[in-house]
């Protein structure tokens, strides 16, 4: 089965956990057998993980004819794309798009990341896939988050394929209830316009239902999971604390709840001075948490390292003792299972996604940070509790795997096209 996937981020290069999810989801299918998946981005960097899927970048498809000799072609894009398709995506221009800002090559230019022109470029992005729905064979249509779900849409209409989109949050979940109407709008058009759709928790999916007014028939869970760490991963320096370490990892955002961890740490200090606490990532609400910690006199135990990526971010959870996800809305949170695997004991809040499958993880609701701090107390004090969170966490979430989900998400195709 051949399927044309339309994403935002795959790594190495992402921002978020929709760029893990989509490579995790990807390779899953592809373990799965006979699943052959073109994945394509906003701008490719040439580093991306191949062997699985057919990477094409938005940045390299032609919408204006161009009269260009392939040495040329070869020396501008070839390690990104290969020249016979630049060739073929050039043949199947199906507009004049020359009052378009492209290049010599007559490609648009797109940043690869979540600039203010985001709308723009999510517009750019919907015709691009007009070129490649013309020119590739696929049996079915993926879109990944409402980033893609024009392009889904453009696509549907000029191939005449099914589409399923994938929703990795909503509008509700990140701003708390008060919705971006222009977001709510292309998320609502893209549900409208889907032959299925795929959340990423029952959470998620009952958000689909009762905010977008979508047949229940038409919406599956798929939950999430995760890759299997590499020896160098798990093995990555560890740089222990004579003090605990309980770390928060993730956007610094409303829709994270990090005041919450803020809170709960005054709370856990007034009783137990021997813990450090901290808030790795960024986001609009950093320098707010910055002068929350100063006012709750506990800035000399929180430490804001910003963003991490890569090899960071598992030698920050070697480094931790507890690891905390408050989420106000989290449509799945794929971070406490990193951590669960890096053996270290996960709090997440009940309104999360993830909650509908973990066992070996203490849950409590995001705002209630008197339970979040007997929490982390309790592990932070008991040897007992740590190891056994730690062990029992680890071979639960050993078993979460990614070609489990694949298997799922290939079983909707084959209903959607009907085999």
């Amino acid at each position: 089965m051949k399927a044309l996937m339309f994403g935002w981020e795959f790594p190495p290069h992402i921002l978020g956990g929709l760029g893990t999810a989509s490579y995790g989801l990807t390779k899953g299918m592809w373990e799965c057998g006979d699943m052959d998946i073109t994945f394509v981005i906003p701008k490719p960097f040439g580093d991306e993980d191949k062997h699985f899927a057919n990477i094409i970048g938005m940045s390299q498809v032609p919408i204006a004819w161009r009269d260009v000799n392939r040495d040329y072609v070869e020396q501008r894009i070839g390690k990104l794309m290969d020249p016979d398709l630049y060739y073929r995506l050039r043949d199947h221009i199906y507009a004049d798009f020359n009052y378009m800002r492209t290049n010599d090559l007559g490609s648009l230019e797109f940043s690869g990341r979540y600039p203010e022109n985001l709308v723009e470029e999510i517009n750019n992005y919907s015709i691009c896939a007009g070129v490649i729905a013309r020119t590739l064979d696929f049996d079915i249509i993926h879109s990944h988050d409402w980033l893609t779900y024009p392009a889904g849409i453009h696509a549907k209409m000029v191939s005449g394929k099914p589409m399923v989109i994938h929703v990795h949050a909503t509008e509700f979940d990140r701003s708390r209830g008060k919705p971006n109407p222009t977001v709510f709008g292309i998320e609502k058009d893209g549900m409208y316009h889907a032959d299925h759709i795929i959340t990423v928790s029952n959470l998620t999916r009952d958000t689909v239902i009762n905010n977008y007014g979508i047949d229940p028939a038409k919406v599956t869970t798929v939950h999430n999971a995760v890759t299997p760490l590499t020896p160098e991963q798990l093995n990555v320096p560890e740089h222990k604390s004579k003090d605990k370490v309980v770390t928060f990892l993730g956007r610094i955002t409303m829709q994270k709840g990090p005041e919450y961890f803020v809170e709960a740490a005054a709370k856990v200090l007034k009783n137990n001075p021997n813990v450090r606490f901290v808030m790795a990532g960024s986001g609009d609400m950093m320098n707010k948490m910055i002068l929350l910690a100063a006012e709750r006199g506990i800035a000399d135990r929180f430490h804001f390292p910003g963003f991490q990526k890569g090899s960071q971010v598992y030698e920050m959870l070697k480094a931790s003792d507890v690891y905390i996800m408050p989420s106000v809305s989290e449509p799945f949170g794929i971070s406490p299972l990193e951590a669960m695997q890096m053996g270290v004991p996960s709090i997440i809040s009940k309104q999360s996604g993830c909650a509908e499958i973990l066992t070996n993880v203490i849950k409590t609701d995001y705002w209630d940070i008197d339970a979040m701090a007997d929490a982390i107390n309790s592990i932070v004090t008991y040897p007992a509790m740590y190891n056994q969170l730690r062990e029992d966490g680890l071979a639960e979430v050993n078993q979460i795997t990614w070609d489990k989900a694949g298997r799922k998400v290939i079983d909707i195709y084959n209903n959607v096209l009907n085999r």
